[in-house]
């Protein structure tokens, strides 16, 4: 069986010498013997017998790595861990891969697996469940609707694990009932959190107002903002923002659109995040008009946009071919300190090769060169294939050499389309060059 699995990889000999020799090969010969072991746990129906020939040395960081990278398949998973236990004396399991086992097995609603080796963990290793892994046990118990459970792991937390109920557990519970839609559960379980003394996060009322919004009950929702208010729990962010999220998320962009409109009136503005995040579900609905003039509505209010306003509105604007407001956008952000990289600049420059300002397109690339992040594979990449689209074959031809000379390979097909439309135009020499180039390229 090793000799048949090993024949079908390139280099069987120096895998096995990696594999006896983990401790003493490179980072790289490291992680091509963690991928060979992987396949071996995934794919092999003999896994055992096959992992024992090989005579592995196994340490913790050994099967933490493998069973992440075989979390798909539980039951194979599974059988690798209890090798590695059973048949290496000197290997003690720590928390790390046991709970990263444990995310594995619960994901698959491999429940019973999960809880013996839980188990197995508290009894013969004296590990606990860290705070993050039982959330997610919890939340996982949430997504596949088994909210009994989800509730006795919470309540057996303190005793059994000795985790204490934090407000990341009553969100990962909060989760859960609002998953299989117990919102008068989720509801009672706020109040059991301030009674206990703690004050509910941002997550908190993002859960609810999110799981709300999501059933279209969005008057339950604001009711519960109000609330939360009265009593002194203001929530990190403004109500109304949490409200906007809750509607995007549920893709309510209609009832997110309209409490922005009425927040503007008001002149007010929600939290640049929130505005961000509207933004962009706005843009790939297709209204980017709708979003351009809520921009300059809301930055004449106050709203400070951000790197991410620049990321979503630029490449928006540019697309449909309001280079004026290309421009702007991009100036502000220069003046706000942020230094131009290839995604805010490429966009631009796509758009006006689309509209066929060549020559403006060549110039303000030239000008992100000097001032912007150099480019990278893909800008030249877009700007050879909108040059040689628009018959400017000479130009996309320099920009081919120019990326070559600072380091960065074409791909062929911008060779092809280079040399077939520099001979078309009568310019052999240069195409020639091209085809050397091409030609050392592919000799290195």
């Amino acid at each position: 069986m090793l000799r048949s699995f090993l024949h079908q990889n390139p280099k069987p000999i120096h895998l096995l010498h990696l594999l006896r020799h983990l401790t003493t090969t490179t980072k790289d010969d490291y992680f091509s013997a963690i991928h060979h072991i992987t396949n071996i746990v995934r794919r092999d129906h003999f896994m055992e017998r096959t992992l024992n020939k090989l005579r592995i040395p196994i340490d913790s960081d050994l099967v933490f790595r493998v069973l992440r990278a075989s979390s798909s398949s539980p039951t194979e998973s599974l059988r690798f861990f209890n090798w590695a236990r059973t048949h290496h004396p000197s290997y003690h399991p720590t928390s790390l891969e046991t709970e990263e086992l444990v995310k594995t097995l619960a994901r698959s609603k491999k429940y019973e697996s999960m809880w013996k080796i839980l188990d197995s963990m508290k009894t013969h290793h004296a590990l606990t469940l860290s705070e993050s892994t039982l959330c997610f046990i919890i939340q996982e118990y949430g997504k596949h609707a088994l909210i009994d459970q989800a509730v006795e792991l919470f309540n057996r937390a303190p005793n059994t694990f000795n985790c204490l109920q934090s407000v990341q557990v009553y969100n990962a519970l909060l989760f859960s009932l609002c998953e299989t839609k117990l919102f008068h559960g989720a509801y009672a379980l706020v109040r059991r959190l301030i009674r206990k003394g703690m004050v509910p996060n941002k997550m908190t009322y993002s859960i609810l107002v999110n799981a709300w919004c999501s059933n279209g009950k969005m008057k339950e929702a604001q009711l519960f903002l109000e609330e939360m208010s009265e009593k002194g729990f203001n929530p990190p962010v403004r109500g109304r923002d949490l409200l906007v999220e809750g509607l995007l998320n549920a893709g309510y962009i209609e009832g997110a659109k309209d409490m922005v409109r009425k927040m503007v009136k008001e002149n007010c503005v929600p939290e640049v995040s929130t505005f961000n995040a509207l933004l962009e579900a706005i843009c790939k609905s297709g209204e980017v008009e709708f979003c351009i003039a809520l921009y300059w509505e809301a930055t004449g209010l106050g709203l400070c946009p951000d790197i991410n306003t620049y990321k979503v509105m630029i490449p928006a604007v540019s697309k449909i071919g309001r280079m004026d407001d290309a421009f702007r956008l991009l100036h502000n952000s220069i003046e706000d300190g942020h230094r131009p990289f290839p995604s805010l600049y490429a966009p631009i420059v796509k758009g006006m090769c689309r509209k066929g300002q060549f020559d403006d397109a060549f110039c303000f690339f030239s000008e992100m060169k000097v001032k912007g992040h150099p480019p990278n594979r893909p800008v030249y990449t877009m700007l050879i294939t909108m040059a040689g689209r628009g018959g400017r074959f000479v130009e996309a031809a320099n920009y081919l050499i120019e990326m070559t000379e600072v380091g960065l390979v074409p791909i062929s097909r911008c060779f092809d389309f280079v040399t077939d439309g520099l001979k078309n135009c009568g310019k052999h020499d240069l195409a020639k060059r091209i085809e050397q180039i091409e030609v050392s390229l592919r000799d290195t």
